[in-house]
């Protein structure tokens, strides 16, 4: 229900897919510009709703919320408080349909967790012609994280890591998440420099970055960027490697 769906609005719906895809327990994403400002996961949906909102509530203003789950009542009636341009979900309660039907400028837009896997192709336009390449997906049991230094991970700290580096995947490169509890703090995105994405997600998680993990989506050519986070709070980095000083940036 709702306006025609804008060309922003399908890109965002994508996005959010791409993002969703990777989470198999209820999962909320809110997206600007093709970018989460807020991810989160809870058993309870209304639960992860509000810790995604927590993320950057300024920035969810007149954005698209995501959910890998149906929504419910409850999910729908903390949904109602702000103002959103789109809502993407598998399906709505009656209840929740009929309050969210209400705003007649919110889509309310139905569309199934597609069945995503690693058969499909990405085709990106360039002057004069396409780029093809594998689509970037991944499953929970293909992760299998290394640990490369002498402290290993809690099992709180691995599980928020597995949730950053799915979260880092739906972000523009250079992409840095800080996460907590399953929920996205901050993030750093689309920036030439990578410490200066360790920079805008620690100056947006703020006081959350204590205690909190990183995902980068590409290695560290230095060891700044990792120094940045461990003084900002930040306890655990997962990141793919593959820089000529692994050894001098994991040490």
């Amino acid at each position: 229900s709702g306006p025609e769906v804008s060309f922003n609005n399908l890109l965002d719906f994508d996005a959010a897919l791409n993002v969703l895809s990777s989470f198999s327990d209820p999962t909320v994403a809110i997206m600007k510009h093709t970018n989460p400002c807020g991810l989160a996961g809870n058993d309870n949906l209304a639960e992860a709703y509000l810790e995604a909102l927590s993320g950057d509530p300024v920035a969810a203003f007149g954005g698209v919320v995501a959910s890998n789950q149906i929504i419910d009542l409850a999910t729908a009636q903390e949904i109602d408080k702000s103002h959103y341009d789109a809502i993407n979900a598998p399906g709505y309660e009656n209840t929740a349909l009929e309050l969210l039907g209400h705003k007649k400028n919110l889509r309310l837009v139905k569309i199934s967790m597609l069945n995503l896997n690693n058969q499909g192709l990405d085709f990106r336009y360039v002057q004069g012609g396409f780029l093809v390449q594998s689509q970037d997906f991944f499953t929970e049991p293909e992760l299998q994280p290394r640990i490369v230094s002498y402290r290993q991970p809690t099992e709180k700290e691995l599980s928020d890591l597995i949730f950053a580096w799915k979260a880092v995947k739906g972000i523009k490169s250079n992409a840095i998440v800080i996460a907590k509890d399953k929920t996205l703090s901050g993030m750093g995105a689309g920036q030439p420099s990578r410490v200066v994405s360790v920079e805008l997600a620690l100056k947006k998680a703020g006081d959350k970055a204590k205690g909190s993990v990183l995902a980068s989506d590409a290695f560290f050519p230095f060891p700044d960027g990792p120094e940045l986070a461990l003084k900002g709070g930040v306890t655990a980095i997962i990141q793919p490697g593959g820089s000529v000083k692994d050894n001098e940036v994991i040490e």
